[in-house]
């Protein structure tokens, strides 16, 4: 039996090498799992939200077609895609928030901020820039949170994306969330 992440990454690379009939047969094979991943993250928007997760998978599709990565598997273009589902909600959400930077804002627990779901811009705005400041001196403890929580890979995904082992992904996370933990609860 072959494994499914094998032929997703020949199609990657056969695509990347400018085969536009792998583009084809590959969009049925991640689709579903990209519509998926959007409707996690539509799940932490409020209920009123006028993106919906067909609306940002398609977005994301978009993107995805025009970058010009060179994937390098599964996991590396799963990795991508929910970096750009990630700041498409970004980007929706500052267009959304009338209120000046900061004003109105409410501290809150990283664990509620991103486990239980943000139903407003503002939370959501302020978990993705809280994980920009930890970015600014451990990127990749930012890289994993983003994978783990905004993409919803597994630990062993984020490994191989990251070309790290699984023990330093649970490590990293684990230090990641402290520090978020304390981040957005501190007052500033």
């Amino acid at each position: 039996m072959t494994s499914p992440t094998k032929p997703v990454t020949r199609l990657l690379h056969e695509w990347r090498g400018g085969n536009r009939e792998a583009l084809d047969e590959l969009i049925p094979i991640v689709y579903d799992q990209l519509h998926g991943l959007a409707q996690q993250r539509m799940r932490a928007e409020n209920p009123g939200h006028t993106l919906r997760a067909t609306m940002l998978v398609h977005e994301a599709y978009l993107k995805l077609v025009d970058a010009k990565v060179p994937f390098n598997d599964r996991a590396h273009f799963f990795a991508i895609a929910a970096r750009l589902m990630r700041r498409i909600l970004v980007d929706h959400a500052k267009t959304k928030r009338r209120v000046k930077r900061g004003a109105g804002a409410v501290k809150i627990e990283y664990d509620d901020a991103v486990l239980l779901a943000p139903d407003s811009p503002e939370i959501l705005l302020e978990v993705h820039e809280a994980l920009e400041r930890l970015a600014l001196f451990d990127t990749r403890k930012s890289e994993i949170v983003e994978l783990v929580f905004f993409g919803g890979l597994q630990h062993d995904e984020v490994a191989e994306a990251l070309n790290i082992s699984e023990t330093t992904v649970r490590r990293e996370l684990r230090m990641a969330k402290a520090w978020l933990h304390n981040e957005l609860r501190s007052p500033e």
